[in-house]
């Protein structure tokens, strides 16, 4: 569920990490925002200062004078609303509490809008559509979580490889995990046909499997079994389920579309563990965690050397270090070593081409064989939302814009609740400022930032925007953030690493120095 915080004109969306006024975003760091937060949560009540530090910092010792700084930005926020400068109240030498309009919490499902009522339902396609839940873990042990979600997520890949078969993207049907939802409500958010759910049960070598298929509309079960099987089969079972789920939905499966779902596995299932460890790690694109997933990925490729989607993954976790750590050469070469092992091992893993190929178009600058690698990986799997989020990206840098976003709004179609959808927007971003449509790109840049607040590329896409629109103040608001999250940001630095045609460098650059950023 989806916290929301309603007071005067103001909503605090938790999820996204961001304040709006009315229905525009308010330029505030993620540490006003965290503060913010404490201080709604208990209107009224006195919030000590070591208690708001610890939640802002956490584990770090910094001056007072930081959370006096936010504190103020806050204030200068509020001051817009008759009165509105008082509505922080100040405890000398204690801390403050939160006294302006009441707030109202609330909570929403995955797919609600922010006013609270059901989104509209998205267009059902006329070729068969699907989409696959979280399966529940049984065994009775939280651990085991990640491998229920593991097992879930090849269903989807041999779903996605079926050219006919309209696929929901794994990162949108997980917003419903842990939830309870009828499948017609699922069916109705996400525009499709059928959904399939089911549970996991793993216990010591062996694994029992459910699975039913029911249309959403009317509820009718489609087709519904239960598998024992040796926890080493737990491949060729789920390719069996998948066949099953495709032949339930068309009888007339062609052989072909049989060896299509199909494809190299890794032969090692510890190195498959230690790869479904490191996902969520890596999902998040932030250096902090990319940190722990590296040597998850690492040991797996001890074991299994020609590990396509580890090395798709790493070369992710090393294009995340060079960019936001500095620009190292040592995190520039890892992050191609990897991307081309990715191409060369994954030519039928259609994930690991779309990491591989963004890596080697925005690190490398070969976009020739990174397109090539997109358009492989479209090929293998139509639905793959990776290869259409990465890809409008990568096109968008290379200055495609149009493609770029048809490519960006197909996979938002495939995916429209997916936490790596910031991908999407910033291609969307790029790809309209590039085409001189200011409001539209300032508009994706903001939709990247309710993903994730803290992406200094999505500030500066944003400031980039308003700058061009004329609106300097508060293009100059969104540089002050770009310069929080990374203080090193040069825009000849960023235009030179991801090698941006001069036709979009220039007027990125300028748009930036007007809006305050160092050149």
């Amino acid at each position: 569920m989806t916290t929301i915080y309603r007071f005067g004109p103001y909503r605090l969306d938790v999820a996204a990490g961001m304040l709006f006024r009315g229905t525009e975003p308010v330029a505030l760091g993620r540490r006003a925002v965290t503060l913010l937060q404490m201080l709604v949560e208990g209107p009224g009540n006195p919030i000590s200062k070591d208690t708001l530090i610890e939640s802002a910092w956490p584990g770090l010792a910094i001056e007072e004078s930081n959370l006096t700084v936010q504190i103020a930005a806050l204030r200068r926020v509020f001051a817009e609303e008759p009165g509105g400068e008082n509505w922080i109240e100040t405890f000398p030498r204690r801390g403050y509490r939160f006294i302006g309009p009441v707030v109202a919490k609330e909570q929403h499902s995955p797919g609600a809008a922010a006013d609270g009522q059901p989104a509209p339902a998205l267009a059902v396609p006329d070729n068969p559509s699907l989409a696959v839940l979280p399966f529940t873990n049984m065994s009775g042990d939280p651990e085991q979580e990640y491998f229920a979600d593991g097992v879930v997520e090849d269903i989807i890949t041999g779903l996605s490889r079926i050219k006919w078969l309209f696929v929901i993207a794994r990162n949108s049907s997980f917003t419903y995990k842990g939830q309870s939802v009828s499948v017609n409500q699922v069916g109705r958010e996400l525009g499709v046909r059928y959904v399939l759910e089911g549970s996991v049960r793993k216990a010591g070598q062996r694994v029992r499997i459910t699975g039913q298929l029911v249309e959403a509309e009317t509820g009718v079960h489609i087709w519904a079994e239960r598998y024992d099987r040796p926890l080493d089969d737990i491949f060729a079972l789920q390719d069996e389920i998948t066949l099953n789920v495709v032949g339930a939905i068309e009888p007339s499966l062609r052989e072909a579309e049989i060896e299509r779902v199909k494809r190299k596995r890794p032969e090692n299932l510890d190195a498959y563990d230690l790869v479904l460890r490191a996902l969520p790690h890596v999902f998040l694109a932030m250096p902090a965690e990319a940190v722990k997933a590296v040597p998850l990925l690492e040991r797996a490729l001890t074991i299994e050397s020609d590990y396509a989607s580890a090395h798709g993954l790493l070369a992710w976790c090393h294009q995340i270090f060079f960019a936001r750590r500095g620009y190292s050469q040592a995190s520039h070469d890892a992050a191609i070593r990897h991307a081309r092992a990715a191409l060369a091992y994954g030519r039928d893993n259609a994930t690991a081409l779309a990491l591989g190929g963004f890596v080697i178009s925005i690190t490398e600058h070969d976009r020739a064989t990174a397109f090539e690698a997109f358009e492989q990986a479209l090929a293998i799997s139509p639905s793959s939302s990776f290869a259409l989020f990465f890809g409008s990206n990568a096109l968008a840098y290379a200055g495609e814009a149009e493609r770029a976003i048809d490519w960006a709004e197909r996979g938002l179609r495939i995916s429209p609740f997916d936490r790596l959808n910031y991908v999407a927007y910033h291609g969307l971003a790029i790809a309209h400022f590039q085409r001189g449509r200011y409001d539209d790109a300032a508009h994706a840049a903001r939709r990247a930032l309710q993903s994730v607040p803290s992406f200094s590329v999505s500030h500066s896409l944003l400031a980039a925007a308003l700058a061009k629109l004329g609106r300097i103040e508060e293009a100059k608001a969104v540089a002050l953030q770009v310069l929080a999250l990374d203080p090193s940001f040069s825009a000849v630095r960023f235009c030179a690493a991801i090698g941006l045609p001069t036709a979009l460098a220039e007027p990125l650059a300028d748009a930036w120095s007007v809006a305050g950023l160092p050149q």
